[in-house]
């Protein structure tokens, strides 16, 4: 029995584990045929739960992403079939009808085919995943509203995650992605490529999607792993199809490269044992070169870009600038500090949140020292508006905690550390935090 039990649990580890992995596309696919964001997340979860049902008993299947669509493909066609039944009952449409019917569901069937078969295609205009993204990223909903259900729906995102990442109640996120998907559906919004001005009213939102994507798997807020690098290449692989669309923004240019240039240090941020490896502490000969070189081009077009365009540098462009810096340095001792502390002034300047503003003081006490950078941090939590938007934000004690050993203040900082391992969701970041507090800093 026990070992029925274990199975059972293994089997929903992994129907969890695939529905992180194919969820957005899963939605995606419904989208488009339904042409509701909606209707499709309902859709993807009916497949979910009948998954939930029938794998424990009969196994993975080989293909689960497919499986996921078929099931709910075969749940869409009876719903389209029992609403056809209706419309004829009420309009009397009798044979007609019927035929109707019969043309729907080979219509459906045939729009299913195609986007299974669309991942052999490559990225293309016409990557559906890219297609959800500017559906929900639609003018009609505010921004919070745009950026939460895309994560919901295409990064596969709780509420709960996303209100970390956003550093507000998770009601609120809730309450938003409820409020879009309604607006969507009244205004009967389409599942299309938009063009011209359309594509560029909705790029900068497109690339701020993809950005907390991305950061989501390069830091995941939650669970077993440190990382999760299928969320890292799905928004590099929608980053780049997005610059082939814009190829004259410079922001486009510089998200890529940033990501780009983290990417390069997926493998090494974790040891064989999945325990978290700071970036100072890394085996730098474990970064990906090839990674590294790409991202660098891709910031040389983003500063050509903006040069020509006679514009300062995005945010995304100076991140990017930050993250070259490091590449650059091929032992940690190299890393040149006060060009990073400079680039973190100029994208505070442009964009003054309080977690740019934690990062900007931990770049200064490494150019300058610790006591800057806790005079940096405390005048962030001075601020009560800052204040109050970490007071969640478990990397504000664990920078303090940092800060604070390097000055010797070991109490202080073991008591920081302790607060930010029981801020976090993470289960390694928390092994770190509490290891850290044990070593007396």
């Amino acid at each position: 029995m026990a070992d029925q039990s274990t199975d059972t649990n293994a089997v929903r580890r992994t129907i969890e584990t695939v529905w992180r992995i194919e969820s957005g596309r899963l939605i995606a696919g419904l989208a488009r045929l339904t042409g509701d964001v909606a209707t499709a997340e309902d859709l993807a979860q009916d497949a979910m739960v009948v998954a939930l049902r029938e794998w424990p008993a009969n196994g993975i299947p080989n293909n689960p992403g497919a499986w996921l669509m078929t099931a709910a493909r075969r749940r869409a066609i009876d719903q389209r079939r029992r609403r056809e039944v209706l419309d004829r009952t009420h309009a009397r449409l009798g044979r007609e009808a019927d035929e109707r019917t019969a043309d729907a569901v080979d219509a459906m069937d045939a729009a299913v085919d195609s986007a299974l078969a669309a991942e052999r295609d490559g990225p293309s205009v016409q990557d559906e995943r890219l297609g959800l993204m500017l559906m929900t990223c639609h003018p009609l909903l505010p921004r919070e509203a745009r950026v939460a259900l895309t994560l919901r729906l295409l990064g596969g995102l709780s509420t709960d995650e996303i209100a970390r990442a956003f550093l507000v109640p998770e009601a609120t996120v809730a309450q938003r992605i409820v409020r879009a998907k309604r607006t969507l559906r009244a205004a009967q919004v389409p599942f299309e490529l938009p063009r011209g001005a359309a594509m560029v009213e909705r790029l900068d939102m497109v690339l701020e999607v993809l950005y907390l994507v991305f950061n989501e798997g390069y830091a995941a807020t939650a669970g077993s792993e440190w990382t999760r690098a299928e969320l890292c290449q799905e928004a590099m692989r929608l980053a780049r199809v997005v610059c082939a669309l814009a190829p004259d923004s410079s922001e486009a240019h510089g998200l890529c490269a940033l990501m780009e240039l983290q990417a390069s240090r997926l493998r090494a941020r974790v040891d064989r044992h999945g325990a978290v490896v700071l970036l100072l502490d890394q085996d730098r000969a474990r970064w990906d070169w090839l990674l590294i070189g790409r991202g660098q081009v891709a910031l040389q077009k983003a500063e050509r870009l903006a040069r020509a365009a006679d514009e300062p540098l995005g945010p995304y462009a100076l991140q990017a600038a930050i993250a070259a810096c490091h590449a650059r340095a091929r032992v940690a001792s190299d890393t040149d500090w006060g060009r990073i502390a400079a680039l973190y002034d100029a994208l505070y300047e442009m964009l003054p949140s309080p977690v740019v503003g934690l990062n900007r003081a931990v770049a200064a006490s490494m150019a300058y020292g610790p006591a800057l950078g806790l005079a940096m941090v405390d005048a962030l939590l001075a601020d009560a508006q800052d204040a109050a938007m970490l007071q969640q934000y478990h990397l504000l004690p664990s920078v303090r905690g940092d800060l604070l050993h390097k000055l010797g203040r070991l109490d202080e900082a073991r008591a920081e550390f302790l607060r930010a391992a029981s801020m976090t969701r993470n289960t390694r970041e928390r092994d770190l935090l509490l290891q850290r507090a044990g070593q007396g800093a």
